[in-house]
């Protein structure tokens, strides 16, 4: 066994003993949903961070660096923008329901606003497009045992998926918020101390650039290959959205926490978006040749820097890995436990049984999680079936019940169905020029069949009347 995968494994066990630990406090659900509804705005802010810096903020987020250069900014930058958004619109008022209700997940949101057939549907599509998600952070684990210790892709998303359900099976929120924690200033550290010292090993900033400007597009800001600014409209949507992110605000203590962990979330994301593509573009300078972009990162980690900055920066990637996992099983968990069994299964269930419940759908959500990252060929394979799935089909619903008055089952319905059919078709035959990307046609068509299914609606009462 070589030091750093020793050293590797070494961090696995302390983040696990963490959760762990923390985990032995948690007495029910309000404590493994909402974390008591008692998080600060530091805590939120760091795992709110903490999860969606993952595979695809660091893993995919330098693979599309090293083929498109400076254009895949937009991949992380385009997912601090969405988390702006909702820091300032979306989030507060989305608190304010949950506080007034005791809503606990997005599920209990939508039973709220348009009754138990949109929760029921969306829990269901909501579960598949998840374990996608999942296997995306699981494949990026892989690829990093790959590099260090040559370990084949099913026994790296084996090793990863164990972790990571282990410590949330635990604890939950509760457990998750404060291994975050720990991860996040790993995270941090290992990527400010790997930059600067792979850009010596590569020759300087100078070289760096030189490379990129012999490369072309690699100097294309706004637009290069399939990087750039169109991943707005994939990736804000879904960030404004996310159950996952969603839910962990529903345990701020108030809405000034919300205002405050959201958009410190946001801005700190929007200047690490720069720092994977930069070490995807050193990484081609140095190893030009690389059969996967997506072991870019491993790699120039590996070999681009001395071999303790080299740890420390593998074990940020792995911390970012893991706490996207962990946040992923908890939309996972809840929507089970709380969306399915707890409301139409067994409503009667106690609260202990509906605990067991939500840990029991965290296993299985991980065995899943590991069985798609073996099938799914990339990172970026992964995330954007996610991506495209979660803002096509949720968007509209849950904006549009945030702003309408009597909102109905069918136009929610109609809405998620629309964006998922506008998205596939877009996908299969081609999604015509410019900005009208397959997303941008799933959410024209969500927001088109919301509003007419909800007009229809209202000229049929006043006819009635």
């Amino acid at each position: 066994m070589n030091a750093t995968l020793a050293g590797l494994l070494l961090y696995v066990v302390l983040i696990t003993v963490v959760g762990l630990a923390i985990g032995r406090r948690v007495s029910g659900t309000r404590d493994f949903f909402v974390a008591g509804r008692a998080l600060g705005p530091g805590l939120l802010f760091a795992t709110l961070l903490a999860a969606n810096i993952g595979a695809g903020s660091t893993v995919n987020a330098a693979g599309l660096g090293y083929q498109n250069g400076i254009a895949a900014w937009w991949w992380v930058g385009s997912a601090g923008i969405g988390t702006l958004v909702l820091a300032f619109w979306l989030g507060p008022r989305m608190w304010r329901v949950a506080r007034e209700h005791s809503l606990r997940t997005v599920g209990d949101y939508l039973e709220l606003r348009y009754g138990p057939s949109v929760r029921a549907s969306m829990a269901a599509l909501l579960w598949i497009g998840t374990l996608a998600i999942l296997a995306g952070q699981l494949i990026a684990m892989a690829w990093i045992l790959e590099v260090v210790a040559g370990a084949p892709k099913w026994l790296g998303a084996v090793a990863g998926g164990l972790v990571m359900t282990v410590y949330f099976v635990a604890g939950g929120l509760l457990s998750s918020a404060w291994v975050n924690l720990v991860q996040l200033v790993v995270l941090m550290a290992g990527f400010l101390i790997a930059v600067p010292l792979a850009l010596e090993g590569a020759g300087g900033l100078s070289a760096v650039l030189e490379n990129a400007r012999a490369t072309p597009g690699h100097l294309d800001f706004m637009s290069n290959g399939d990087s750039g600014w169109p991943y707005l409209i994939l990736l804000a949507p879904a960030f404004i959205v996310s159950p996952g992110i969603l839910q962990k605000t529903f345990g701020a203590r108030d809405v000034r926490t919300v205002r405050l962990g959201l958009s410190a979330c946001g801005v700190v994301l929007m200047l690490f978006a720069i720092l994977p593509p930069l070490l995807g573009m050193i990484a081609h300078a140095v190893a030009p040749g690389l059969d996967n972009p997506e072991t870019a990162l491993p790699e120039i980690l590996t070999r681009g820097v001395p071999a303790w900055a080299g740890l420390l920066g593998l074990a940020a990637v792995l911390s970012a890995e893991i706490s996207s996992a962990d946040a992923i099983l908890f939309m996972l968990s809840t929507s089970l436990s709380k969306d399915l069994y707890k409301r139409f299964a067994r409503p009667d269930a106690t609260d202990a049984q509906v605990l067991r419940v939500a840990r029991i759908a965290a296993a299985a959500g991980g065995g899943a999680g590991v069985l798609l990252a073996v099938i799914i060929p990339t990172v970026v394979d992964a995330l954007t079936i996610f991506y495209s799935l979660l803002g096509v089909s949720l968007f509209v619903p849950i904006v549009a019940g945030l702003h309408s008055r009597r909102p109905g089952p069918v136009e929610a319905l109609a809405a998620a169905a629309a964006g998922m059919l506008a998205l596939l078709v877009a996908r299969q035959w081609g999604s015509g020029p410019g900005w009208m990307v397959p997303s941008a046609w799933g959410l024209v068509s969500a927001a088109a069949a919301y509003g007419v299914f909800f007009a229809a609606r209202r000229m049929a009462r006043r006819a009635s009347t």
